[in-house]
């Protein structure tokens, strides 16, 4: 009887056994199944997501809006466009995603000095031949093990006490590649800045030829009325009417051609920010036509551009994340020293009860892997080597740069003198030829042509002023002080 009851639990034993194995090998098809139909269903992002403006986590700014934001009050002045394009470029926002990666990194590389710990389940289902000594073999009629259940269930857990300074130097690495990220963003911030600069004055500077091309039309109408009034009186001829009417006609001409260029200096300056580019901006013209001039000496602005431009700092630390290479292609040398335990239950039961532990540890000294350690380290010398050519070529180009931004601002400045003076002479002249043709001691195309000069010199004067104005934007770029006052 108590035979038949123990067959009767061996039999449900195994009816329990068969069904967990059957479980669990749906499980997994149900697991790997899902997978390749996920890949299967790909399908890429569309466009309609990127058309707006993601919300930003912080230092989001309001910007003006008439086409469906907030009414804004007061004009845009060069300042507040800066802080528009820092807090919605789009780059701008790669460059900080950029930099929280790098973080993310190095969290990643701290990983290794934390133990490692891992909960395993797993099932077997085995069947082995028994190799036993031939005096333990004898009365033992089977020579095979199972076939058998093998279900177990545990925590494994290992730690690395020690692995000749591979973990510190990959650490240092990754700080290193965070520092680059970090100027990285740094200069994709001065760009951007310097962008809006561009931008910012060169719809000014198209503002300003508007207000000179409104002001020679209105001129070129007032000598077409004098031109008619003397030819009613007989003392001009209807020669002197047409060409007067030929220069309103250009006038207007060139008034529209600056239209256009403010139109498409807007949607230039409002691509910088971030806005649509048909956005209705108000923009405040509010800047000094001759801003002050920087006090530094050009040895001084050599000097803070070293120090202060982002692409050398970010040279100088890849040159670091080169040196850590090097430690860690050295400690490959060197030995790994690890602890390690496990503890769980493993039994033939889908509810294992047998207890099965185990603890440890291992040294490990690498002896011949194929050279790779010798090539490894070998290439990492020469990469330091070649960030360090590269940062001396990075100094010469900034260096360039800033000798030929100085030298601009310094021509931008004597042109500015010049272009006034040449104004004020232009319209001492109009002003003479205007009475001259009303006394009748000189023709129309005097006076047109006197009007054309002042017009062709104004122009210029609003070209020069401007151009001091990016000169020197360029040359605070080139030492890397833009946003060092915003």
């Amino acid at each position: 009887m108590c035979h038949r009851s123990e067959i009767g639990r061996n039999e449900k034993r195994n009816k329990v056994a068969s069904w967990s194995r059957y479980c669990f090998v749906v499980l997994i098809f149900i697991v790997i199944n899902s997978g390749c139909t996920a890949l299967h269903r790909y399908e890429a992002p569309r466009i309609e997501r990127y058309l707006t403006p993601p919300p930003r986590k912080s230092g989001i700014v309001h910007t003006p809006d008439k086409t469906g934001g907030s009414e804004h009050r007061d004009p845009l002045t060069l300042a507040a466009c800066v802080r528009i394009a820092l807090a919605k470029n789009p780059m701008q926002q790669a460059a900080e995603e950029g930099v929280s990666m790098a973080r993310a990194d190095v969290g990643i590389a701290k990983s290794p000095y934390y133990p490692e710990m891992n909960l395993s389940n797993a099932y077997n289902y085995w069947e082995t031949h028994a190799f036993m000594p031939e005096g333990l073999t004898r009365g033992i009629q089977p020579t095979t093990i199972g076939p058998t259940s093998d279900w177990s269930f545990g925590v494994k857990a290992s730690y690395v006490l020690f692995d000749s300074g591979a973990r510190a130097t990959k650490l240092r690495s990754a700080l290193a590649q965070q520092g680059i990220a970090e100027e990285e963003a740094n200069r994709i911030r001065q760009n951007i800045a310097f962008e809006v600069y561009l931008k910012f004055y060169s719809v000014i500077s198209a503002l300003e030829a508007r207000k000179v091309a409104k002001e020679n039309l209105k001129r070129t109408q007032e000598f077409l009325r004098v031109a008619k009034l003397k030819e009613s009186v007989g003392t001009a001829t209807h020669a002197d009417v047409v060409r007067a009417q030929v220069e309103v006609a250009n006038a207007k001409l060139e008034l529209v051609r600056t239209e256009r260029t403010i139109r498409i200096a807007r949607g230039s300056l409002n691509t910088v920010l971030g806005l649509p580019v048909d956005q209705e901006l108000e923009l405040s013209a509010q800047i000094d036509r001759m801003p002050p001039l920087i006090e530094s000496s050009l040895p001084e602005l050599l000097e803070q551009a070293i120090h202060y431009r982002p692409e050398i700092k970010a040279a100088l630390h890849r040159i670091g994340a080169a040196e850590s290479s090097i430690r860690v292609a050295k400690s490959a040398f060197g030995p790994r020293l690890k602890v390690h335990g496990a503890y769980g239950y493993r039994d033939t039961d889908f509810l294992p009860r047998d207890k099965d532990w185990s603890i440890g540890i291992a040294i490990e000294l690498p002896l011949f892997q194929g050279f790779s350690r010798t090539h490894a380290l070998t290439k990492a010398k020469h990469a330091l080597s070649k960030e360090e050519a590269e940062i001396r070529q990075i100094v010469l180009q900034v260096r360039e740069e800033v000798w030929t931004a100085y030298q601009k601002l310094k021509e931008a400045q004597e042109a500015i003198k010049a272009a006034d003076i040449l104004v004020k002479e232009a319209r001492e002249s109009l002003r003479l030829s205007k009475q001259h043709y009303e006394a009748g001691v000189s023709t129309m195309n005097e006076l047109l042509d006197a009007q054309t000069a002042l017009a062709r010199a104004e122009l210029i004067a609003v070209e020069y002023h401007w151009q001091y104005h990016v000169a020197k934007a360029t040359l605070e770029h080139a030492t890397g002080a833009i946003l060092n006052e915003k």
